[in-house]
C-alpha cells in the first residue's frame, strides 16, 4: 500500500492523484505547454493525449506494482507540473517515470526540482531503491537536468519512435539511499549493455 501522496513541492500548490474524470485539465495542461511534445512528437498535443497517458500502462509482461499519474495545481485546480510514475516498474524497488512536465511559465522558479525531490522522497517512502526514466537524446536541457539532478545513463535506445518521429532514448538511472547502481545492474538487466 503506497504512503498518501507526494509531499506539496511549493506553498501554495496542492499534490492530486489524476483519473480519468481528470483528463479536460490535464489536456488543458498540455495545450498550454507545448514545447514538451513539439519536441518529442513533433506536433502538439493531439485531443485525447491527456486520457491516454493517464490510462497509459506498460506491457502487460513487465512486472508492475502501481501506476500514479501525479498533478501539482493551484487552489483553483490549474496544473502546473505532472509526473506519471509506476511504481516497481521491471523488479521491486525501481520506480519509473514516465512523464515529468513543469508549465514553461514555471522553468527557472526551482519547481522542477522541488517537485523531483519530492517523488524521490515519496518512492523511499514507499520502498523505492532506484528512480529510472527515458530522455530523448535531443531533449538537451532535460538531458542536463536530469543529469544535474543526480541521474546517471545505463543505456541508450536507438531507433524509438514516439508520436511518429524516431528517436535516440537515453535510459537513466538514479539511485535512492542506500542503493548502489551495481546492484541496479543485477535487478534490471534489460538496462544493462
Amino acid at each position: 500500500m503506497i504512503d498518501a501522496l507526494p509531499q506539496t513541492p511549493q506553498t501554495g500548490l496542492r499534490c492530486a492523484l489524476l483519473g480519468p474524470g481528470d483528463a479536460a485539465r490535464l489536456q488543458d495542461f498540455y495545450e498550454a505547454n507545448p514545447a514538451y511534445f513539439l519536441l518529442v512528437s513533433g506536433r502538439p498535443a493531439n485531443a485525447g493525449d491527456a486520457l491516454e497517458d493517464i490510462l497509459a500502462l506498460p506491457p502487460s509482461d513487465w512486472p508492475l506494482g502501481g501506476k500514479y499519474f501525479l498533478a501539482c495545481a493551484k487552489p483553483d485546480g490549474a496544473i502546473v507540473a505532472v509526473a506519471d510514475v509506476l511504481a516497481d516498474l521491471l523488479a521491486p524497488g525501481v520506480w519509473h517515470i514516465g512523464l515529468f512536465i513543469v508549465a514553461t511559465e514555471r522553468h527557472g522558479s526551482g519547481l522542477a526540482q522541488q517537485w523531483l525531490a519530492s517523488l524521490e522522497d515519496w518512492a523511499l517512502r514507499n520502498g523505492g531503491r532506484y528512480v529510472r526514466l527515458g530522455v530523448v537524446g535531443s531533449n538537451a536541457r532535460a538531458l542536463r537536468f536530469w543529469q544535474k539532478s543526480g541521474f546517471v545513463q545505463v543505456k541508450v535506445r536507438a531507433g524509438e519512435v514516439l508520436g511518429g518521429v524516431v528517436h535516440q532514448l537515453l535510459v537513466m538511472v538514479k539511485p535512492l539511499a542506500p542503493a548502489t547502481m551495481a546492484n541496479y545492474a543485477e535487478l534490471v538487466p534489460r538496462d544493462g549493455p
